[in-house]
């Protein structure tokens, strides 16, 4: 989870003996949210969500992408092998995530900018990360 000018807010990965590769993978992509946007021009302002589908695949992996209207990115990494996972069900995970991040921001003690620290977030994260494994 990245703000609108690429500060990463929330960031979580599983397995964690990778962390820093998926960091990596996470940090460069963002390149890739940025032209699928600027493509976008006056459409996306248009929209009220902005799901980018898969911005690009890897030997292991693939990365998925969503920006809501305020310009915060989601960024999702996802093993290959897991051929389970459709892009339905890649949306609708972007959605949950999209409106527990709302209810973070509508929590009255919650600096909009810091990094997210809320143990109901990490929970659904968590649930969602293990439905997926």
């Amino acid at each position: 989870l990245f703000g609108s000018q690429n500060y990463p807010l929330y960031i979580r990965s599983v397995p964690t003996e990778n962390e820093l590769k998926f960091h990596y993978t996470v940090h460069t992509s963002l390149d890739v949210v940025d032209e699928k946007i600027s493509a976008m021009g006056k459409a996306l302002v248009d929209q009220r969500e902005l799901y980018l589908g898969l911005l690009y695949p890897t030997e292991d992996y693939k990365v998925y992408g969503y920006v809501t209207n305020s310009k915060v990115k989601f960024v999702m990494v996802v093993d290959s092998s897991n051929t389970a996972l459709r892009d339905n069900e890649i949306r609708s995970m972007f959605r949950k995530l999209h409106n527990s991040y709302t209810d973070i921001m509508c929590n009255p003690f919650y600096n909009p900018g810091d990094r997210i620290h809320s143990r109901a977030f990490d929970t659904m994260v968590n649930s969602m990360m293990m439905q997926v494994c």
